[in-house]
């Protein structure tokens, strides 16, 4: 999705965008910024509605927040895993984000398209380990503990013998 969102930004003309990877340590909120410019409003707004179309069409993604959209100045798209920042070019320079993010690494679309493989792959062999890890304890568990026999299932007509039984039993005592 994030080079998805980065494409969009590209084919809409965005000046000088780019993609930084957060350190972790620094930010817990999101993993990636993509930041790009308009040289207008009506160009800001065109690319942050192409960011938008695009996720909703390929993958069915909604921005979980959208601010800015009114003055078009500076849109932000929240996707949780990644923010979309869309700047006029000189708003972009006034509040210089990349600048902020000293500790984030820049990164152009090759370099994206390897990190996120990379994460891709990580997260993916952590549920196949924690999957075979359960096996394993199942299968030792099997091994340790003797097989039980079904009891027989209690059917209406015992419950109700058990039933007159007990009553039985009171009216005696």
């Amino acid at each position: 999705m994030v080079l998805a969102a980065a494409a969009a930004c590209e084919e809409k003309k965005g000046a000088d965008t780019r993609v930084l990877e957060l350190d972790p340590q620094d930010s817990g909120f999101t993993d990636f910024f993509i930041i790009t410019s308009g040289a207008n409003t009506r160009q800001t707004e065109a690319i942050a509605d192409e960011v938008e179309l695009r996720l909703k069409r390929n993958f069915g993604a909604y921005a979980n927040a959208v601010e800015g959209r009114r003055n078009a100045e500076w849109i932000l798209l929240d996707y949780v895993d990644f923010v979309v920042h869309v700047f006029l070019e000189e708003r972009r320079a006034f509040y210089d984000i990349e600048r902020l993010r000293k500790s984030a690494r820049k990164l152009d679309l090759d370099e994206l398209k390897v990190a996120l493989i990379k994460k891709t792959l990580e997260a993916r062999k952590k549920p196949a380990a924690k999957k075979a890890a359960k096996k394993v304890v199942k299968k030792a568990a099997a091994k340790k503990a003797p097989a039980k026999k079904a009891a027989p299932r209690a059917t209406k007509k015992t419950a109700v013998k058990k039933t007159a039984a007990k009553r039985a039993k009171k009216a005696r005592s």
